[in-house]
């Protein structure tokens, strides 16, 4: 249930892993940071600056969560059409030691941003986000990524015509084919399933696991887009924020379980609400993969080592009691 035939790839970007086996590392919760809506900006005006000490109270946060959680965050450093990465780049590698992507709308703010995240020595730090099926050019783009040195991507396989498992699949496919017309390979291939809402979250975990069976790349999948397009009508129409709040932790949480490596997990101020889900949804994983398979995650610093240390090791223990005793009664 919890094993891949096809052996998974493991990636590493800034020294944090993803991919492997069920179980055998955390999910990784990527953070949006800087864009349109973000209150770092003063009434939505981007042009005159943000707020860098509140930008570095939410790094600081995640940070703080990742280290007693044990689940790794990322951040998801987004600008606008037309706006450079450079300001953005600058302060999050300035006060923060944790991987990133740069993530924009149109191909050509995407590659300047990979170009200068190039020019500092951030490209093993850095994922390219992303890809997509929509790109009118996608070659013409890899092609550029391939110079300009990228070596972590992500591919948006999300196809609007089919919105079943069998889409994300045909269109992961495309880029592909896309890369292999383009004759790029890149270190790190992460397949992202994405959902436009929360219950539909449950094709990408489907998609998922289809893409670790057909290739073995990591997967991710950005439920927040689910829980966030229902904030309105869930926090303004029906029950207040705590329990829309509610329902994003619980959709991040089974997104976690549900064969996913990392997820965009929206604004960096839930940080708080988001990453002790992630961290349990991983840990009721990693249980369940050491009933099947004796197992205990690769990663030290696994969440329900962290978390739940005392339990993890009466896993370990009593599995070997029972394993002691099965000997003497042979």
């Amino acid at each position: 249930m919890f094993r891949f035939q096809t052996e998974p790839k493991t990636y590493e970007i800034g020294g944090v892993k993803l991919g492997g086996q069920p179980g055998e590392y955390p999910t990784i919760a990527c953070f949006s940071i800087f864009q349109e809506s973000d209150r770092l900006f003063d009434k939505g005006s981007r042009r005159k600056g943000f707020n860098e000490e509140r930008a570095e109270e939410l790094l600081k946060t995640a940070e703080k969560y990742g280290e007693e959680t044990g689940v790794p965050p990322m951040a998801d450093i987004v600008a606008s059409p037309g706006e450079k990465f450079n300001k953005y780049v600058d302060f999050v590698t300035s006060v923060s030691k944790m991987p990133f992507c740069v993530d924009a709308i149109q191909m050509k703010t995407k590659l300047q941003g990979a170009e200068y995240c190039a020019e500092k020595g951030l490209l093993d730090r850095m994922f390219y986000n992303s890809i997509t099926v929509w790109e009118e050019d996608p070659v013409t783009e890899i092609k550029e990524m391939v110079q300009i040195g990228v070596k972590n991507v992500l591919l948006v396989a999300f196809d609007p015509a089919d919105q079943m498992p069998t889409g994300r699949i045909s269109g992961a496919q495309k880029l592909l084919d896309a890369m292999e017309k383009a004759d790029a390979k890149f270190e790190t291939v992460i397949v992202d399933t994405t959902t436009l809402n929360a219950p539909a979250a449950a094709m990408c975990g489907i998609a998922g696991k289809m893409i670790k069976e057909k290739w073995g790349f990591a997967t991710a999948s950005a439920p927040s887009n689910g829980s966030y397009m229902e904030y309105k009508r869930f926090k303004e129409e029906m029950w207040g924020f705590k329990s829309w709040a509610a329902i994003d932790a619980a959709v991040q949480s089974l997104s976690a379980l549900f064969f996913n490596d990392l997820l965009f997990t929206g604004p960096m101020a839930g940080a708080g609400r988001v990453m002790p889900a992630i961290a349990l949804a991983d840990a009721f994983l990693a249980t369940a993969v050491f009933d099947e398979t004796k197992e205990m995650p690769k990663d030290p610093n696994h969440p329900i080592t962290k978390l739940w240390p005392d339990f993890a090791e009466q896993l370990k223990v009593r599995w070997q009691e029972s394993a002691d005793l099965q000997k003497v009664e042979r």
